[in-house]
């Protein structure tokens, strides 16, 4: 394994020469042209491709797990324009991200903001090492759009909380280790007041986990069950009775992160290709190449003009972030377009694929057909997720059109 450190390059076409070598030599072959591929760590992953974990380790003994949080807590320490090299380069040679999952996109940043010097030396650095995978205990049952609404109780037992209640639509909570989550420390104070944002190891008794099948097939979703679980004092981020604040501050992660993922290229299980390469698949084409239907070219050329002028104006915004800004009302703009331009763009796919895209199982469709038709009712759910395309457009309403109520 080589030894340079890239990092140490301050020179940008040095240091972008340096980190092509590096990532030549560190990922490992089998995970070359895999960009696909998503490595999500934790205490209960266990990947199909050993080198995927290969992978995690080098990237992350270099910081390039989390390359521009702090070297102090298992950061690269990279600049902005160094990250950009970064990024594109994984792209160019096409090898995942070292490490993805709510521990970097969401409870990471939250705790590089709020969190004590303790709290970020004990949970960032295992979050960029892989070794935690994190999930969101946010909505329940009876409070979903009104989160502030929320009843799970959380009641001082010495240096601990006991936690009774339950959680839904929790992403990934049967593979993950640890939780971060909103609870009712004072339930006579005004909704808003009486909220505590609080961090759980999920390993322990009193923590159930139900997964919700969805009408995709899959079930990234679950239902959460708190009866008498624990966890520590010392893991409240913030203050107690001060969570409403923080949260607020993890809602601009979370649409930034879904609009990342939803609006500037994600596609769910199928794979990423452009759809003028996908039309051409089932399609004619006339004699000079392009496609016989210019209605069809038309919504397609519009479909990538958006997307690619979305993913510009969001990066201005991620820029923003990581100088010191944190995400303002504009993440819920972000949110809701980004999230019509995934499922719009699913449309279009299915529209482009015609019969094959109706497939569910058996002879006669391609894996890649039947993961289309499985993503494009999965994008049903898009306009709900991470706060609803509704409540969205209030705060759009209020806090950036300053709209009366």
């Amino acid at each position: 394994m080589s030894e340079a450190s890239p990092r140490k390059t301050s020179d940008e076409t040095g240091f972008r020469e340096a980190t092509r070598v590096w990532l030549l030599e560190n990922c490992p072959p089998s995970l070359q042209g895999k960009s696909q591929v998503a490595i999500w760590g934790g205490r209960k992953w266990r990947p199909e491709n050993p080198d995927e974990r290969v992978w995690l380790e080098r990237a992350a003994s270099k910081g390039f797990s989390a390359p521009m949080w702090p070297v102090a807590y298992g950061g690269g320490g990279l600049s902005k324009a160094q990250n950009k090299v970064l990024l594109s380069l994984l792209r160019e040679l096409r090898i995942p991200l070292p490490l993805v999952g709510f521990g970097l996109t969401m409870i990471g940043p939250t705790l590089l903001q709020y969190g004590t010097e303790a709290q970020k030396r004990e949970h960032l650095t295992r979050i960029a090492r892989g070794e935690v995978l994190w999930c969101q205990g946010y909505s329940e049952p009876g409070a979903g759009s009104d989160l502030a609404g929320l009843q799970c109780r959380a009641e001082e037992d010495g240096d601990e909380y006991i936690i009774n209640g339950s959680k839904i639509w929790t992403s990934n909570a049967d593979a993950a280790d640890w939780i971060f989550c909103l609870v009712r420390t004072d339930p006579d104070a005004p909704k808003h007041e009486g909220i505590t944002f609080l961090l759980m190891d999920m390993d322990q008794p009193g923590v159930t986990v139900r997964p919700i099948k969805l009408i995709s097939g899959s079930s990234p979703f679950c239902e959460t069950f708190f009866n008498d679980a624990r966890a520590l004092k010392a893991n409240v981020v913030h203050k107690v009775n001060a969570g409403w604040t923080v949260a607020k501050a993890l809602l601009g992660h979370e649409r930034s992160m879904i609009a990342d993922a939803f609006g500037v290229g994600g596609t769910g299980g199928t794979k990423r290709v452009s759809l003028a390469e996908r039309a051409r698949r089932y399609l004619p084409s006339d004699k000079s190449g392009r496609l016989g239907d210019p209605v069809l070219r038309d919504a397609i050329a519009q479909s990538e003009i958006n997307a690619r002028a979305f993913a510009l104006t969001v990066q201005r915004s991620k820029d923003g972030m990581r100088a010191g800004h944190n995400p303002g009302p504009e993440s819920s703009m972000f949110k809701v377009y980004g999230t019509e331009l995934n499922m719009a763009r699913h449309e279009l796919m299915v529209r482009i694929a015609g019969p094959q895209a109706l497939g569910w199982e058996g002879a006669g469709f391609e894996a890649d057909e039947l993961a289309l038709t499985r993503d494009w009712l999965r994008t049903r759910g898009n306009s709900i997720e991470g706060g609803t395309s509704e409540v969205q457009r209030n705060v759009i309403a209020k806090r950036v059109l300053g709209l009366p109520d």
